[in-house]
């Protein structure tokens, strides 16, 4: 399986919260079921079939943490010295030549992307945009609602 690039932080989210769902969640889960079995008629035992399904969403996703984990190509940033160049982790400030709308945006792995804080996709039309420019450049972005030109105000590392 090919490597997934994704950052250090990244990486360190996703190990907590395999910790969390090891330690606490499938422990709770367990108790859980046992509780409800102690109830009886477990065919018609609504909390012990909750707790089953539970059980079943949390080591599908234990099972999905550790496959990602496992191909992650885990990367520094700060350590790729790219100057004022796009690359995989920069945080970049940009500048919609349309709007006058200032946003910054990182570039991260797909399995860390969260637009609510900004971070994007290495794949995601922007970051395919960016990748490769440097601080002055402009980029344009095939977006869903259309063609966006942006100018690149600033990129940064930490």
């Amino acid at each position: 399986m090919n490597k997934v690039p994704m950052t250090i932080q990244g990486a360190e989210n996703l190990r907590t919260e395999l910790k969390d769902l090891k330690n606490v969640q499938r422990p709770a889960v367990i108790d859980a079921i046992a509780t409800a079995r102690e109830h009886g008629d477990l065919k018609e035992n609504a909390e012990y079939h909750a707790a089953r399904e539970q059980q079943g969403f949390i080591e599908g996703r234990i099972q999905e943490l550790e496959g990602i984990l496992s191909n992650a190509q885990i990367i520094d940033p700060v350590s790729l010295n790219a100057g004022d160049k796009v690359v995989f982790g920069a945080i970049v400030d940009l500048l919609n030549i349309e709007t006058d709308e200032e946003v910054t945006y990182q570039i991260v792995g797909e399995y860390e992307a969260d637009i609510s804080q900004n971070k994007v996709s290495v794949t995601s039309p922007i970051a395919r945009a960016l990748i490769g420019k440097e601080v002055e450049d402009e980029a344009e972005v095939d977006a869903p609602g259309g063609r966006i030109e942006y100018e690149i105000l600033a990129v940064r590392y930490e």
